[in-house]
């Protein structure tokens, strides 16, 4: 056996072992697939794993990432910072091995995967800012932005229907530097593939634009290294290679559901390590496999070292593009708050249309924004005006036509913003966030500043209906973690929820409205904080708070108006973010919000459990507890209650509770 083989067998019997003592896991796909990730970080990956945030490293995304001991196993014995301690603790609390891999969590993990298909979509946004920074930097002779994004998929990422979105995508646009691996075993958790999954895989990507490669054993590595090399030969288009592999191999489960999602037991583990003449103590790596595969991983060190000593000359014979590249890089901002034009709005306007406005002042002062829509920008405006699109001709373009694919879109978002150098956003009606969910929860769980513009916001859709009205949607996503949700009330407003969304470590929803808002005097960087004071009442103490998001601050602004007429004064609170406003130090929460004022009418067309905790015990509620309905947003409006009048009429009855 040559130490390439045994460096496989290293791999299987390492994974084998971690989760059997952790009791839990996949030792089905690391089994199988070993040889596939071996030959892919031995022979083609370039990377440092001293610097695994190198600019140029290639990228390898496991996007079945229930095999996540495969990427452990690879990372340890490549000498990224992952410990024995660490393999040993697979699944355990506070170490760097996770049940699925964790971007942000262990050293050389790209990208979170578990949700089936996800990485897919990771991987073809990774490939596409590969190549979006490659037409705007590269030069003859200086290729400062060329690396490979390599991906790993079984079955199951297959069927998702993510992955035929994103893979349409990739083939359309000809993302010729994005490599797949499909491991194919015919096994899922349920048993065989023929009772779910009998397509002609290789036809489907030919139909998509891809090049399809096939290897009949997974256990040739030399067939691997000659599919990979044809793949890097063909520019024009995405490669899949169609890799037959053994579930389980080596181990008495070979070829059978049972050794999916479950440890081998000790007797099969033993007959494993039997099958491989394996003949180590449990968790012990041969001498000649660590000293190989450490000293394929220290190369690395020198290749980062050639691409720096390049990037010094492109730097002296193109000092302008290199400033740009590393001001690309920094991710750092101009000084956005205190720009007054971004805040300039003179006239009334929908919410989408002030986000318009904002977004192309903000192309002019970021260079690295890029972004699009799901085939919805002439409605979204989220067009950035003086720049092109990015297609299959003219890949330096930054306005990205995604088609009508909204989950892949957000799955190649994120895939863009953590490949690095750019800021990223994406746009669709709010309604379709339904689509997204999966992704825009990996988007917060990973901490990505990703924008997503998301309007027509409510029954302000109007004619289109309930199938479009968006009802549950905000309290759906002010529920997830680490997610901030703006929706504005004016121009004003609009521009600090930008601010807000390319600043930080969270993603960022802009729920925008299709109708026209008008532009108010005190709105502005308040709106930063969450929640502030839009019209202030006469009184030290206000009789009633009136509290709302985006458009109903106008019927709360006017109901204010017809109190003073009946002796009640009145505060309107703009709460454009909630996450935000719950940052705040208390002593600023109370002073917006005294405690002492039990009256308060809370207003928002939408789902109403958002707003408890501000309404109280003697407060009233305006919201949605029913689907929208098909009629002209102004007759809608009135039909749900979401008028001035009412809110009057709310305001006394929280008064006479209070």
């Amino acid at each position: 056996m040559n130490v390439r083989e045994q460096a496989v067998n290293t791999i299987r019997v390492l994974s084998a072992d971690a989760i059997q003592k952790a009791n839990s896991g996949h030792p089905g796909l690391p089994l199988g697939s070993a040889p596939i990730g071996y030959t892919i970080f031995a022979d083609f990956l370039k990377f440092n794993p001293k610097d695994p945030k190198w600019d140029n490293r290639d990228r390898f995304i496991l996007s079945a990432g229930h095999g996540s001991m495969l990427l452990y196993s690879l990372l340890y014995l490549f000498g990224y910072d992952i410990s024995m301690e660490d393999i040993k603790n697979f699944r355990q609390l506070g170490y760097k091995t996770p049940g699925h891999p964790e971007y942000g969590h262990t050293p050389g993990v790209e990208t979170t995967t578990g949700p089936l298909g996800q990485g897919i979509g990771n991987a073809v946004g990774m490939a596409l800012a590969e190549a979006h920074l490659a037409a705007i930097f590269n030069r003859e002779g200086f290729p400062i932005v060329d690396h490979y994004t390599y991906a790993l998929c079984g079955d199951g990422c297959l069927e998702e229907g993510i992955s035929y979105e994103a893979c349409s995508f990739a083939g359309t646009h000809k993302l010729g530097k994005l490599i797949l691996f499909y491991d194919d075993n015919d096994i899922t958790i349920e048993g065989n593939t023929d009772v779910t999954f009998t397509e002609d895989v290789g036809m489907r990507f030919k139909a998509q634009g891809w090049q399809v490669l096939k290897v009949d054993d997974a256990n040739d590595m030399e067939a691997i290294k000659r599919a990979v090399r044809k793949a890097k030969a063909e520019t024009e288009k995405p490669s899949l290679i169609i890799c037959k592999s053994v579930i389980g191999y080596g181990s008495p489960l070979a070829g059978s559901a049972d050794c999916h999602g479950a440890p081998l037991g000790a007797e099969n583990l033993k007959k494993l390590k039997e099958n491989l003449g394996w003949e180590y103590e449990p968790f012990e790596v041969p001498q000649e496999v660590a000293e190989y595969c450490n000293a394929i991983g220290r190369k690395g060190v020198a290749r980062q070292g050639k691409w720096k000593r390049l990037f010094k000359e492109y730097e002296a014979a193109y000092p302008e593009l290199a400033a740009l590249y590393k001001q690309y890089m920094s991710n750092e901002l101009p000084d956005l708050k205190n720009d007054a034009d971004l805040f300039d709005f003179p006239k009334a306007d929908a919410t989408r249309g002030t986000s318009s406005t904002v977004l192309n002042k903000l192309a002019e002062r970021i260079p690295n924004l890029i972004g699009g829509s799901a085939d919805l920008a002439p409605s979204n405006k989220s067009n950035m005006k003086k720049y092109a699109a990015f297609s299959a001709a003219d890949k330096s373009g930054s306005n990205i036509h995604f088609g009508i694919r909204e989950h892949a879109m957000a799955a190649i978002t994120n895939g863009m913003q953590l490949h690095g150098g750019l800021r990223a956003y994406c746009a669709t009606f709010f309604i379709f966030t339904d689509y997204m969910k999966n992704a825009m929860r990996l988007s917060a769980l990973m901490h990505l500043p990703v924008t997503y513009i998301l309007t027509h916001d409510s029954i302000g859709v109007g004619e289109d209906g309930p199938t479009h009205e968006p009802v549950e949607q905000l309290i759906g996503l002010r529920s997830i973690p680490n997610m901030k949700v703006f929706r504005p009330a004016d121009g004003k407003e609009t521009a600090a929820a930008w601010i807000s969304a390319l600043s930080g470590n969270a993603p960022t929803c802009l729920v925008l409205t299709r109708q026209t808002l008008p532009q108010y005097e005190n709105s502005g960087l308040e709106a930063l904080k969450g929640g502030y004071i839009l019209a202030d009442s006469e009184k030290k103490v206000p009789d009633v708070l009136l509290i709302a998001s985006g458009s109903e601050v106008e019927q709360c602004m006017k109901a204010k108006d017809i109190l003073k007429t009946k002796g009640v004064d009145a505060r309107v609170v703009s709460m454009p973010c909630m996450e935000e406003f719950e940052k705040q130090p208390q002593a600023y929460k109370d002073e917006v919000l005294p405690p002492e004022v039990k009256a308060r009418v809370c207003v928002e067309a939408g789902s109403p459990y958002s707003w408890y905790k501000y309404a109280g015990d003697c407060g009233e509620i305006i919201g949605m507890s029913t689907f929208g309905a098909s009629a002209p947003a102004n007759k809608l409006f009135e039909m749900f209650g979401f008028t001035a009048d009412n809110v009057v009429e709310k305001a006394f009855r929280s008064l006479n509770k209070a």
